[in-house]
């Protein structure tokens, strides 16, 4: 499939799924295609909040943009819903998917070859790259300009990895837990700059007009949803039946990115 891109004006209208309390279910089932679930007539998913407007909390509900693809998948095969939150690490190591606390992992995840170990992943659904977020004025424009000054990361992320390897030598790296904390930080003065996705940083400065993003580094990344490794090749193929429906996804894209995809 063609990757679609991201457009640059975003709209985040609310849409829910009901927030689950734990992962798994005492009864496993399979649904109408065979593939194997944690929880009987239920597709489980574990994320990390908040990540918007990939995924977050709003009212009490789950929403976003990655929540509502899957809905599509959910969908075809009469499944109801939950949403996981659960630790960053505990997706981007299999282990939640392995103990048996969802079906599917989701969290604007970039496919790498250290995740594909540990994880078997869909086709690419969305194409992202990485951005630079500042006060706006800071006349930061590039990461060469935060020589001696303070960069904030959320850990685990490929956003923490391209910082590492390419800031200033003397530059301080703050690795923070959850996206919220990393853009509050810049926000609050604490660090001079932060680095994460630019669909998500993208949202903030929409919503938080003192800040900016003044660059953005081209990684080739690609997102995808992930099932237990070499365990669940049935409900692969029913997520990439769901990424591949056209008319279903670009309406969930224009839903929360304003236009349809790119193609």
């Amino acid at each position: 499939m063609n990757l679609r891109k991201l457009a640059a004006a975003l709209t985040v209208p609310a849409l829910g799924l009901a927030l689950a309390a734990c992962g798994g279910g005492d009864e496993g089932g399979t649904s109408a295609s065979g593939a194997k679930l944690v929880k009987a007539d239920t597709l489980t998913i574990c994320t990390h909040l908040p990540y918007k407007p990939f995924e977050f909390n709003e009212g009490g509900e789950v929403v976003g943009f990655d929540v509502d693809v899957l809905k599509i998948a959910a969908d075809s095969e009469k499944l109801k819903t939950d949403v996981v939150n659960i630790g960053w690490e505990t997706i981007v190591s299999g282990e939640a998917l392995n103990s048996g606390k969802c079906d599917v992992a989701a969290g604007a995840m970039t496919i790498t070859e250290e995740r594909e170990k540990v994880m078997d992943f869909t086709e690419p659904y969305f194409e992202a790259t990485q951005a630079l977020m500042t006060k706006k004025g800071a006349g930061y424009a590039s990461l060469d300009d935060l020589a001696g000054k303070t960069i904030a990361v959320q850990e685990a992320t490929t956003g923490a990895d391209y910082v590492k390897e390419h800031a200033p030598k003397d530059a301080k790296i703050i690795t923070l837990e959850d996206s919220a904390l990393m853009m509050q930080a810049v926000k609050s003065g604490k660090a001079d700059a932060g680095v994460n996705d630019n669909g998500l940083l993208y949202d903030f400065v929409k919503n938080n007009t003192d800040t900016e993003i003044t660059s953005e580094f081209q990684t080739g990344e690609s997102y995808g949803f992930s099932v237990k490794k070499n365990g669940n090749d049935k409900l692969l193929d029913v997520l990439n039946k769901a990424i591949n429906d056209k008319a279903a996804y670009d309406e969930v894209y224009k839903k929360w990115f304003g236009e349809a995809a790119a193609q």
